[in-house]
C-alpha cells in the first residue's frame, strides 16, 4: 500500500519505529538539518511561528523553551499530534490536526514559518508557497528544510529502502512523484530540482536570502565513519527567504 502526506504516520507498527530512528543522535535530522535549522532562523525571541508538518512538535518546545512567543504547529497525523499536544503542554503553543495543504492561513499573522523535511510530501508547492507568503507579516521569514533533490532523483534508487552506501543519480530533470520504500511501508514524495525550488519562490515574492545543502559538521556527530559516510552526498536543502 502507498501512502501520501502524513497518512503513513496512523500506522502504528510504523509510527514506532519511525520515533526510534527519529531519536537516534546521528540521525539526519539531529546531526545535520537541526543545527542548520537554528543558524538559518536566527535570533527568534518574542516571536509567533507557524511550523508545518510539526512532527511530534519537539521543535516547538525547543522553540518556546528558548524565547519564542508562541509557536503553532500543523500536523496531519493525529497519532503524531497527539504527541505533539503532549510535549508542549502547559506551554504558549497550539497543535492544529491538518495537512499544511487543507490548513486555512490567517493574512499577516506569523513572523516567522518554518517546516523541516516536510514540504517534499507536497504535490503544490506553488500553491503553498503563496499561502505561506500571505501569512507572514511584512519582513517575515520563511525557513524550510527538504530532501536533497540529489536523493529523490533516481526512480533505481527509490527501489530499495536500505541503508545506502553508493547512490544513483539520475532522472533529475524528470520532477514529479516518487515512491519510496521506508520502514516496511511505500511513502510518495514529489521531486523537484533545486531551480524549481528557486523559482516557485521568487515567483510569489519571496526573496531567498540564504541556501544551504547540509554540509555534515563533525562536532554534531557521535561516529565519526558516519560522518564520513555523509560527506559523500547532500541529503538535505534549506532555504531561508524573507517576505
Amino acid at each position: 500500500m502507498e501512502y501520501k502526506g502524513p497518512s503513513v504516520y496512523e500506522q502504528s507498527d510504523f509510527f514506532t519505529s519511525y520515533m526510534k530512528r527519529r531519536g537516534r543522535e546521528d540521525s539526519p535530522n539531529n546531526a545535520i538539518e537541526g543545527p542548520i535549522m537554528v543558524e538559518l532562523i536566527g535570533n527568534f525571541q518574542g516571536k509567533n511561528f507557524l511550523d508545518l508538518g510539526c512532527g511530534d512538535a519537539s521543535f516547538g518546545k525547543e522553540l518556546l523553551e528558548k524565547g519564542a512567543k508562541h509557536y503553532y504547529g500543523v500536523e496531519g497525523s493525529k497519532q503524531m499530534a497527539d504527541v505533539a499536544n503532549k510535549n508542549i503542554s502547559g506551554m504558549n503553543g497550539t497543535i492544529d490536526i491538518n495537512t499544511m495543504e487543507t490548513f486555512r492561513y490567517p493574512e499577516k499573522e506569523f513572523d516567522i514559518v518554518t517546516s523541516r523535511f516536510a514540504i517534499h510530501y507536497v504535490e503544490d508547492i506553488q500553491t503553498l508557497f503563496t499561502n505561506v507568503y500571505n501569512a507572514l507579516i511584512e519582513n517575515g521569514r520563511f525557513v524550510f528544510s527538504v530532501q536533497h533533490p540529489l536523493t529523490t532523483s533516481s526512480f533505481v534508487s527509490k527501489q530499495s529502502g536500505d541503508r545506502r552506501e553508493n547512490w544513483i543519480v539520475d532522472d533529475y530533470f524528470n520532477e514529479g512523484e516518487r515512491k519510496e520504500p521506508w520502514i516496511e511501508e511505500v511513502v510518495v514524495k514529489y521531486h523537484r530540482t533545486i531551480e524549481q525550488y528557486f523559482h516557485a519562490l521568487k515567483e510569489v515574492g519571496f526573496q531567498i536570502v540564504d541556501l544551504r545543502e547540509g554540509t555534515p559538521q563533525l562536532e554534531y556527530f557521535k561516529s565519526e565513519e558516519e560522518f564520513k559516510r555523509r560527506q559523500r552526498i547532500p541529503i538535505v536543502l534549506a532555504f531561508s527567504c524573507a517576505k
